[in-house]
């Protein structure tokens, strides 16, 4: 899929290999739009991509002397959700993070990447445009700014030249006046793309809108303004009867189209019931509602720190990679342009991940990362270099079980076996974060794993009892 790859230390290295390299070279974060975007060749100019997931740096978000939030390229969604100073001063972006994929996409996946893929429905998108948000854009010879509301100039369209990378998001933070949410309506509970979503940021006096902020995503080429409801909504107070009025008026400024999710009446209805409900929701105070206190993560007992590299590293067919596997030192040749899981299956003889949408869907191929979740089939294998691996093999010593691995035997959740490594590895995080889970946590915990032989039932009676026996064993 590419012939060489770097991975970079410094935004500086980035930016040499970038001015080298030109359009040869795509810049990979998580990953998880991009690999596919591979696998299926759609990208036929490219041969180097360059890792910036492990950039020697300090906070990925944090608050400058210049009093704006900045997030640096390596945020990964997780990082998002995590953030207690977005969760306090830009609650709608901890929103949109949280309505992404599932904990192993957002444990890979990256804000920036959601950016650049430039999908009218991608969610983080419409937070960071209501947010006024900014991006630094750097060359190795020049540097830039652009608000990100003009960064796009079409569907997958975006204002980065080859040579470019965006090295800074940064926004002013919302004040103790101002509220926001952010809405989407998809066509299955979770791990589904926006059919429509809306970002709302309302500044107050009292229970009077002095201004409004109302951004519409998934129903035209780009992200936009529902221009004619932010109007209305200035100087008035959020009764029943203004909030029916600013819903219908968000329609006006819709232009969507119809395609296999939707028709573009359809479209336009969820504009307005969306912006209903958003408002309904800042009206009663209600917004952070089904936001949890501690969202699952599958970081397992304390935050991700990914394995960082103290220079530049380039794999290509000569130059193996170095990983910890199981807690064994090995060195593979011969895999630098696969993915993760081929390198443990064929290159390490590591067979019980399993291949199954080869797409990140179901969850089947899951495997631990430097101690995280993570979809090997959409990992490059180089990520793997100086890293920690651990797979089904290395979950308890040879000739025993793991308590996890015996709850899931004694509730009959084996079935056909293909989808349980994937759901043992996930188990594993989810019980060292939450050592007694709810049903809730326990069903957004494994959501990124399918099993095709069940109803899950065994599977939700296997997590409790496995908490049961890890209990006692403390």
């Amino acid at each position: 899929m590419w012939n060489k790859y770097w991975t970079v230390s410094t935004i500086e290295e980035t930016l040499d290999i970038l001015a080298e390299e030109k359009e040869k070279a795509r810049i990979i974060a998580g990953g998880t739009d991009l690999m596919l975007e591979l696998k299926h060749e759609l990208h036929p100019q490219v041969e180097t991509l360059v890792d910036v997931s492990r950039l020697q740096s300090g906070e990925v978000i944090w608050q400058g002397p210049d009093g704006f939030i900045h997030i640096r390229p390596n945020a990964t969604h997780n990082h998002i959700i995590h953030s207690a100073l977005l969760k306090q001063k830009a609650f709608l972006l901890s929103q949109a993070s949280y309505s992404i994929g599932t904990p192993q996409i957002r444990n890979t996946g990256t804000i920036y990447g959601n950016l650049i893929t430039a999908s009218p429905a991608n969610d983080t998108i419409p937070a960071l445009v209501a947010l006024d948000a900014m991006l630094e854009i750097r060359s190795k010879s020049s540097r830039r700014t652009v608000a990100l509301r003009d960064f796009y100039y079409g569907v997958r369209k975006i204002d980065l030249k080859p040579a470019e990378m965006v090295t800074d998001v940064y926004f002013k933070p919302l004040q103790d006046n101002q509220h926001s949410v952010f809405l989407k309506f998809m066509l299955r509970k979770v791990h589904a793309i926006s059919v429509v979503n809306v970002a709302i940021i309302l500044t107050m006096e009292q229970d009077t809108i002095r201004t409004a902020v109302v951004t519409l995503g998934a129903v035209a080429p780009t992200i936009i303004h529902a221009q004619r409801c932010e109007e209305y909504l200035q100087g008035k107070v959020l009764t029943a009867e203004v909030i029916g009025k600013a819903a219908d008026r968000a329609v006006q400024d819709a232009t969507p189209i119809s395609d296999i999710r939707a028709s573009d009446q359809y479209r336009s209805r969820l504009v307005a019931v969306l912006v209903k409900n958003a408002l309904q929701a800042l009206a009663a105070g209600e917004e952070k509602k089904d936001f949890p206190e501690k969202p699952v993560l599958l970081w397992g007992s304390k935050p991700y720190q990914p394995s960082t590299l103290n220079t530049p590293t380039l794999h290509n067919a000569t130059i193996p990679i170095k990983s910890v596997i199981n807690g064994k030192e090995q060195t593979i040749a011969g895999y630098h342009d696969q993915t993760l899981l081929k390198l443990i299956r064929e290159g390490a003889g590591l067979t019980g991940s399993k291949l199954g949408c080869g797409e990140g869907e179901c969850g089947a191929c899951t495997m631990l990362l430097d101690g995280i979740p993570v979809l090997s089939c959409l990992i490059p294998a180089p990520r793997a270099h100086e890293a920690q691996v651990k797979t089904i093999e290395g979950v308890a010593p040879a000739g025993t079980m793991h308590p996890v691995q015996q709850a899931y035997v004694d509730e009959g959740a084996v079935q056909c076996g293909f989808c349980t490594p994937g759901f043992i590895m996930s188990t594993l995080t989810l019980l060292e974060e939450f050592p007694h889970p709810s049903k809730e946590e326990i069903e957004i915990g494994l959501a990124g794993n399918i099993c095709r032989c069940t109803g899950y039932y065994s599977i939700l009676r296997a997590v409790d009892k496995a908490a049961e026996l890890m209990e006692n064993q403390r």
